[in-house]
């Protein structure tokens, strides 16, 4: 499963703004050049966030964006999902008993792909922004780093 760069970079500009307000307004310019995300695109994104709630706009001189709720209760899902990225892992429609087949029949391993789904879908509720900020993520990860990928994929 891949994350599309909608969802990732949403991400990206979220802690990138929360890092760099201090309870000033942010331009997307800015984001967009120490990201090095495209700034047409950003304002597409950022159109959607408005929308969901979790930034706000200040026009004029020295505007631009600020995150609209503390850092502590914005959960990367909620980013994810207000820009319209599915968190999800099978081709099926969530929750449809209809499967991704041409008959509509449920493929062998769609619970698997399901329950992946979901797995994701609640980590990444239970990561605020405050936790990516403050390199609060970091944990189990770093045992199955590149060595012990290629080292497992060799066995």
């Amino acid at each position: 499963m891949k994350l599309s760069t909608k969802g990732r970079y949403a991400v990206m500009a979220m802690v990138d703004l929360a890092q760099h307000s201090n309870g000033s307004p942010v331009a997307l310019a800015d984001i967009a050049n120490r990201q090095e995300i495209s700034l047409s695109y950003l304002e597409q994104l950022f159109s959607k966030l408005r929308k969901g709630g979790l930034v706000r706009s200040v026009r004029g001189p020295g505007g631009g964006y600020l995150v609209a709720r503390p850092v502590t209760d914005t959960r990367i899902s909620d980013i994810i999902l207000a820009v319209d990225e599915p968190i999800r892992a099978t081709r099926c429609t969530p929750g449809s008993p209809s499967g991704c087949h041409s008959d509509k029949s449920r493929c062998l391993t769609h619970d698997l792909w399901e329950e992946l789904g979901n797995q994701i879908h609640i980590y990444l509720s239970s990561v605020s922004l405050d936790d990516v900020i403050e390199r609060r993520v970091l944990g189990t990860s770093r045992v199955f780093g590149s060595e012990t990928v290629s080292r497992i994929a060799a066995e």
